[in-house]
């Protein structure tokens, strides 16, 4: 089977009449974790960016606290998983502010967790390739949010 193109599920969707959109909406979130998680933040978290961001924040400082230090090798591979979830609930955002202010945070975080990162290649490269996200992200911005983010990696 062939899946369509957005743009003819969209014509679609928009001659269906709105209680199938409903039942079709339903039937997709329950094939999939993530569909239910974008669902949920679309009707319940979209209208309110900042309540949003606190509560990544906060299972981020979850998942940190969580984190195995005895070894470095669970160390990167909680990292990961951090990382991740972080980019999944960026990825539903979809905002450009939300993505750098969950990036700087998760690097500040990963700054203050006592892990020795330029002792280990790949704790360097995970810590700087979301230093080159962030930069990259902020050019997108305007000039005062650029000023504002950069302060912000200057701290970093």
């Amino acid at each position: 089977m062939k899946a369509a193109t957005i743009n003819e599920l969209k014509q679609e969707l928009s001659e269906t009449p709105p209680a199938r959109v409903i039942e079709l909406c339903v039937r997709l979130a329950r094939f999939k974790k993530e569909n239910k998680e974008l669902l949920t933040y679309l009707l319940f978290e979209a209208h309110d960016t900042a309540a949003y961001i606190e509560s990544v924040k906060a299972e981020i400082d979850a998942q940190f606290a969580e984190m195995n230090k005895s070894n470095v090798y669970f160390v990167k591979k909680t990292l990961r998983k951090i990382l991740r979830t972080t980019s999944k609930y960026i990825r539903y955002s979809g905002l450009a502010a939300v993505e750098i202010e969950l990036l700087i945070y998760f690097c500040t975080r990963m700054k203050g967790a006592n892990i020795y990162i330029s002792n280990n290649t790949v704790l360097s490269n995970i810590y700087n390739n979301q230093l080159k996200k962030i930069t990259k992200s902020i050019a997108t911005l305007h000039e005062d949010l650029q000023y504002d983010y950069l302060r912000e990696i200057n701290k970093l």
